[in-house]
């Protein structure tokens, strides 16, 4: 059944007329086991175990070389790194010859010090100040500011969390980074040419043998095994894989042999991606930010992120997927469904704004919109809200002040992917 935007409306504002509703908890993710890859298909199991053992092997690695440091440096204890939000200071968007120019080279030396043994990089790192000294962790604890009691965002180890990531735009951000650098100085790049290959082998041992890539690896376990779509981490990581398969513009030095292989991934990808795609009452919609490895099932993540078609990272997928050039029919069907989807779900007349001392709520603002929110109930399309206690909500205005404040609950990007639908022509290439 599909609501129309009206209804959907009605349903938001009736709401906070009544009292509070909750109407569900987020239940937990499955992490990847040898007993979940038990229960696949015989001849799927030994891609799976494989893939699993050297996740286990990396780990141990990569844990034993931080503790070779340590003691050989005489430490009692690893060194803390310093903290900084995403990949600040890592900037993509200088010059061409900047790159090749001391500074350039300078901050392309501290990202290779921080690369991990398996061959990625942690998130929230400062990465142009200093190298990574011996003994210092590779990543900072990134623990919840708010834990609670089974917390699905607590680590196994908060000394071990994050280390090799595709979040906050980590590892695709450095890669490209060490990319530019070794485009503008092929000969005295050496150290950043290698590092970027080690960095690909990482992207390649990482992918999941249906095409996904986890959020961490080697794996952490919890939400961070799932097929992670949110913050646009298997977009960045498809889009790298296209431009080093192209050959072109700062990736011509990668050879032949690694580009085909990164062509390949990349098309795995492309077809998990599609696999992933939801469909309820018959219907394809959207994605979650969220897969379960196993089953591509939607997944939840944090507390307050619940199994659901999200409309954010869902509208970016559509915008990528518009740009393939020559795209197969399965591509072209998906798009026009999630155009189809966010259509219908769009909400007028409403805005997310300050509402004095309530802070953020959904009021009426005629004239307002679209606009759309970040989840909505898979089958019913209906709007839908997290909060840190793993309640879920129908109404945004019903959460704590503090998830309304802190998080992003509607967005306007599929109003970009309505636009740009009605201009697409797949057509011109054959379909």
């Amino acid at each position: 059944m599909k609501f129309k935007t009206p209804f959907l409306l009605a349903v938001v504002f009736a709401s906070a007329s009544l009292s509070a509703a909750i109407i569900g908890t987020n239940p937990p993710v499955q992490p990847l086991t040898r007993e979940r890859i038990a229960t696949l298909p015989a001849a799927q199991q030994p891609a799976w175990r494989e893939y699993l053992e050297h996740s286990e092997r990396q780990m141990q690695a990569d844990r034993a070389i931080l503790q070779n440091e340590i003691k050989t440096n005489g430490l009692k204890n690893p060194v803390a790194p310093r903290e900084v939000t995403g990949v600040k200071g890592i900037d993509l968007d200088r010059p061409t010859a900047w790159y090749g120019q001391p500074e350039g080279r300078r901050i392309a030396d501290i990202i290779v010090s921080f690369q991990t043994p398996a061959g990625g990089w942690s998130k929230n790192l400062d990465m142009t100040s200093s190298n990574r000294a011996p003994g210092e962790l590779f990543a900072p604890d990134s623990i919840s500011l708010f834990p609670a009691p089974q917390d699905n965002d607590a680590p196994h180890d908060i000394h071990w969390n994050y280390v090799g990531t595709f979040d906050n735009d980590a590892t695709i951000t450095q890669l490209r980074f060490l990319a530019k650098v070794v485009a503008a100085d092929p000969q005295r790049s050496d150290a950043s040419r290698s590092s970027f290959l080690r960095g690909l082998d990482y992207i390649f041992a990482a992918q999941y043998p249906n095409g996904g890539w986890p959020q961490v690896w080697p794996l952490e376990g919890s939400y961070h095994d799932a097929i992670t779509i949110n913050d646009d981490a298997m977009l960045n990581i498809l889009t790298l894989l296209g431009d080093v398969a192209s050959g072109t513009n700062e990736f011509s030095f990668v050879s032949a042999e690694t580009r085909a292989k990164a062509g390949a991934s990349f098309q795995r990808g492309l077809n998990c991606l599609l696999a992933c795609q939801i469909v309820a009452n018959g219907r394809r919609t959207v994605w979650c930010q969220q897969h379960d490895a196993l089953t591509l099932q939607p997944a939840s993540a944090r507390n307050y992120e619940m199994p659901a078609q999200t409309s954010g990272e869902s509208a970016h997928i559509v915008l990528f997927l518009m740009q393939l050039p020559n795209p197969g029919s399965n591509v072209v069907a998906t798009v026009r469904a999630a155009t189809a989807w966010f259509d219908a779900i769009k909400i007028n007349n409403a805005a997310f704004q300050e509402n004095g001392a309530e802070g953020r709520m959904l009021v009426p603002a005629p004239g307002s919109g679209p606009i759309w929110s970040r989840y909505y109930e898979i089958g019913a399309d209906r709007p839908i809200f997290g909060d840190r206690d793993k309640s879920i909500h129908d109404n945004v205005n019903e959460i704590s002040r503090e998830r309304r404040q802190g998080y992003s609950w509607f967005n306007d990007t599929p109003k970009r992917v309505l636009e740009h639908f009605r201009r697409w022509n797949p057509g011109l290439n054959g379909r």
